[in-house]
């Protein structure tokens, strides 16, 4: 019903008036791609890193304790995490690195605009939390298949223990890192209940990441048991729709890049 009546402009139109029976998507679809990238900006690289220090650099007294760390992180309710978010982390970053940002980048669009607590902001950094285990946990198993052979070539060539890391086993890697980081923005686009709580819940689009946001899940989540009438239980379905589409079109993204790398490894192999 909500795609026959609305069509294509469903996914172009930012008005959300369930009274008025107007929908559009747009400003969910946009919370949900801002708030996934900045989870991922701010966890594969400490992902990666941590997974590549955990195993070519720590030492074995330091290394099963962050193993354990990690796993116990992974294995926290998403709803912790959330109450966590609102209580502890928001009014932190209300209170601290988010009037820094203002007063030292509010020339750029990101960080200008009053200072909420629940924002876009708040939301990636609580996604980042959530999906730097399986980013860290994946990369490090990675980074273990890598043959020996690797490391001991560069060591032969006088590389140090980090150059031998970052040279010879992250490049090596790199094609199955890149599978970890999409399996991280699987978990980003579908996460649903930590994110509504300190996201703000707000459909619109704003370039400041201070501003309340909105994710297609989180609409779900909040809205679902609040339709009323069928267009607006047909809107709602159609954005689990749209979510799905999203996710369907990242992997196969992804498996066009993997393809992509793949070839150039071995054409520079063949050179």
């Amino acid at each position: 019903l909500a795609i026959k009546k609305f069509g294509f402009h469903f996914l172009t139109t930012s008005t959300w008036d369930p009274v008025a029976e107007q929908f559009g998507a747009l400003p969910f679809i946009y919370g949900t791609l801002v708030s996934s990238a900045i989870a991922l900006i701010i966890a594969v690289p400490l992902g990666i890193a941590t997974a590549a220090y955990l195993t070519e650099l720590a030492p074995l007294w330091i290394r099963q304790p962050l193993i354990s760390l990690i796993e116990m992180l992974a294995a926290i309710p998403s709803v912790i995490l959330g109450l966590w978010g609102i209580f502890v982390m928001v009014p932190w970053l209300r209170n601290y690195p988010f009037p820094f940002l203002k007063q030292y980048f509010g020339w750029i669009p990101l960080f200008t605009g009053p200072i909420y607590g629940p924002c876009m902001f708040a939301g990636g950094i609580i996604i980042a939390i959530m999906i730097l285990p399986i980013i860290t946990s994946v990369s490090r198993e990675i980074l273990r298949s890598v043959p020996d052979l690797q490391r001991e070539a560069a060591y032969a060539l006088g590389a140090t223990r980090w150059e031998a890391t970052r040279i010879a086993v992250l490049s090596y890697a790199k094609k199955g890192l890149f599978g970890a980081v999409i399996l991280g923005l699987g978990r980003a686009l579908g996460e649903t209940l930590a994110v509504t709580m300190v996201i703000g819940n707000t459909p619109q689009i704003v370039a400041s990441l201070f501003k309340p946001g909105y994710t297609l899940a989180s609409v779900l989540a909040n809205e679902f048991t609040e339709a009323t009438t069928d267009i607006y239980l047909e809107a709602l379905f159609e954005i689990g729709l749209v979510l799905f589409g999203i996710t369907i079109l990242v992997n196969l993204l992804a498996q066009l890049l993997l393809r992509t790398i793949a070839t150039t490894s071995a054409t520079r192999a063949v050179q």
